[in-house]
């Protein structure tokens, strides 16, 4: 069972994705947050094997805690969904330590796909980020 961890300051995504991905039976959403900083105490205390991340969040944005998460906790793996596409949040999402780059109209497959790609190991980023 993948553990995951999804954090975004909108309840309805968070919701959606949760739905979403617990319907696949092999990921399990062992909790959320709505910002950054809610993102670095869980992820220290539930040690997921995933954090989908938000960039853009109060308190927190999602870069910071994908740096504090990945120095604190060395078996999470981060992927960004974000509706962000320049190079400069690419870039200081991967310096963050980042394995992964999405865009909110990802399909879910990718989000699915992306979550099992960071899990065994490997990067994820989605066609539209790899040709940014």
């Amino acid at each position: 069972m993948i553990k995951v961890l999804l954090v975004d300051d909108h309840t309805v995504l968070r919701d959606g994705l949760r739905f979403l991905l617990e319907a696949e039976g092999d990921i399990q959403v062992i909790g959320t947050a709505a910002n950054g900083q809610e993102a670095v105490d869980q992820a220290t205390v539930r040690c997921p094997d995933v954090v989908m991340m938000d960039i853009s969040m109060p308190v927190m944005n999602g870069i910071e805690a994908t740096k504090r998460i990945c120095a604190l906790c060395e078996n999470t793996k981060v992927v960004i969904l974000s509706m962000y596409h320049t190079h400069d949040y690419i870039q200081r999402a991967q310096d963050a330590g980042a394995a992964g780059y999405l865009l909110k109209d990802s399909a879910g497959t990718d989000l699915v796909a992306a979550i099992r790609a960071l899990h065994a190991g490997k990067s994820y980023f989605n066609q539209k980020i790899t040709k940014s």
